[in-house]
């Protein structure tokens, strides 16, 4: 990872951006703090050890958490208190999680800081900075996160490699002791003091982060479906006059008019559509085809909602207690994740539907009996040769995990700490499930682009669009076949895989089409 690639990120008091996240997450940007940032640390500081040496319990300051709330720690015991929180709940179990993941994690537990409102002292949010910027990724765990008071675990993993304990990947890409890794780079471990092993646990940045990469991988995917299915609605032969701004108009969701304009934007000029009218009429498309931008638009709604949520928690300061600009150190219940995890399980249903749709296509492309005159499965001969039949039931399953994994996670609570913690939101499980679900959304639409494509050339006689014929030249290039007899398939699919996932799609079609919207 190169961390000078992208400018840095500034942190200030108020937050920050989706694309901060990204930037830092995924391109290696330096997080820096600034003037403002350090001055609010200070000042709340203060708050916290003023507080601290007065007689009166203050939770998180100088009581035990959670159910142990109850007791009053004496000053002697607070700063084992404060490492004993952390290394207790660094209790997470199961596969590694993928490093972006755990960089936006930290980087957004690192935003709350800087908010001033957590009582966190500056040293201890540079050293976080420190530890990002030195490309330090600690060890965190699958499982262990209930999405309430935080994702508990995942920080807490994250906050005993500031104390130089745990494992942590380096660099290099090697795991290795947290301490050794931090003395290799000259970076002092922490001595936590009152409120701040709390402090760098109790928030939602885990599934707040994978929310907003989820979106920035859904926009791309959006537009590659719209792309997908102008493309299958050319092979088949459809018409495009359903795409009309003016039927669209009288429905005004915002995104099926994009998705419709999308459509006509790829299709415009072709020689395919329509072109049933004149041999075997056909007076409307399948629904997979005919209402392709009511479901995607629908989708791109969805997301629309999830990116507001997503803004108001980016501007948001969780912990608990907080420290308030009138110097109060006020409990709350700010931490909890039902915001981001509905949200997170609206857009796993939107990309199960998306996925299922385009399935549908690709099989209509498939079927002879469907297909308006293309050979079965789209085969170069048909009986000694299975075409792109089995490429359909690779889909076809990644449809049905999809599915499942639609089923919402939010829906669902346990209670913890003697049911102090009653009611949890279980908003890791579903950033968790949307990771899976959006990388299957990826190959799902990689197959309908294969199989169209190969549909459209095997329309000889007829004229693709431009921007179809600019992804022919384009995915031909990428090394994914056209028509022929059989062969070793899963290399085709992966490289269309690449294909869309790597935004080459949509980089093919908007040079002739313009910016895709």
């Amino acid at each position: 990872m190169d961390m000078h690639s992208v400018d840095p990120v500034v942190l200030g008091t108020s937050g920050v951006t989706a694309a901060d996240v990204v930037a830092v997450a995924r391109g290696g940007a330096r997080v820096e703090l600034s003037e403002e940032a350090v001055t609010a640390l200070a000042a709340a500081r203060g708050i916290v050890d003023a507080l601290a040496a007065k007689p009166d319990p203050v939770y998180g300051v100088s009581t035990g958490f959670g159910a142990l709330a109850t007791r009053h720690i004496s000053q002697e015991l607070r700063g084992r208190l404060q490492r004993n929180i952390v290394r207790s709940h660094a209790a997470g179990m199961g596969p590694r999680v993928e490093r972006e993941v755990v960089r936006a994690l930290m980087f957004l537990r690192l935003k709350t800081v800087c908010s001033g409102h957590t009582g966190v002292r500056p040293e201890v949010a540079q050293t976080m900075a420190d530890v990002l910027n030195a490309g330090i990724t600690p060890v965190v765990h699958e499982y262990g996160s209930l999405g309430c008071s935080g994702d508990l675990a995942p920080l807490s993993h994250c906050a005993l490699t500031l104390l130089g304990e745990g494992d942590a990947e380096g660099p290099d890409g090697v795991v290795r002791p947290a301490g050794e890794l931090l003395a290799a780079h000259g970076i002092a471990p922490v001595e936590l003091r009152e409120k701040e092993g709390l402090a760098l646990l109790n928030g939602t940045d885990g599934m707040l982060g994978m929310l907003v990469m989820a979106l920035a991988d859904l926009e791309l995917l959006y537009k590659s479906a719209d792309i997908t299915a102008a493309l299958t609605l050319e092979a088949l032969l459809g018409t495009d006059k359903v795409l009309a701004p003016e039927l669209h108009a009288i429905r005004p969701h915002p995104g099926q008019a994009a998705s419709a304009a999308n459509m006509l934007a790829v299709l415009k000029g072709s020689g395919l559509t329509g072109h049933h009218q004149e041999g075997a009429p056909r007076v409307q498309d399948a629904y997979s085809v005919r209402c392709a931008p009511q479901v995607a638009g629908a989708g791109r709604d969805t997301m629309a909602h999830a990116r507001t949520v997503a803004e108001r928690e980016l501007a948001s300061a969780v912990d608990n207690p907080v420290v308030l600009p009138d110097g109060r150190v006020e409990s709350n219940g700010n931490f909890h994740g039902a915001p981001v995890a509905y949200v997170l399980d609206f857009l796993a249903i939107a990309a199960a539907d998306l996925a299922s749709i385009a399935e549908r296509r690709t099989d209509r492309l498939l079927d002879k009996n469907r297909s308006h005159g293309l050979p079965p499965f789209l085969a170069d001969d048909a009986g000694v040769d299975s075409g792109l039949m089995i490429a359909q039931y690779t889909q076809a399953a990644l449809v049905s995990e999809m599915k499942r994994l639609a089923v919402p996670a939010s829906a669902d609570s346990i209670p913890s700490s003697a049911m102090q913690e009653d009611h949890v939101s279980m908003g890791w499980s579903a950033a968790r499930k949307l990771r899976t679900a959006v990388d299957n959304l990826t190959r799902v639409l990689a197959v309908e682009l294969y199989a169209a494509t190969r549909a459209i050339e095997l329309r000889e006689g007829l004229t693709p669009a431009p921007a179809s014929r600019a992804v022919l030249e384009a995915v031909r290039e990428a090394g994914v076949e056209g028509p022929g007899p059989d062969r070793f398939l899963a290399p085709d699919l992966a490289a269309a895989d690449a294909f869309v996932r790597q935004g080459s799609l949509l980089a093919a079609v908007e040079p002739v089409t313009g910016p895709l919207a």
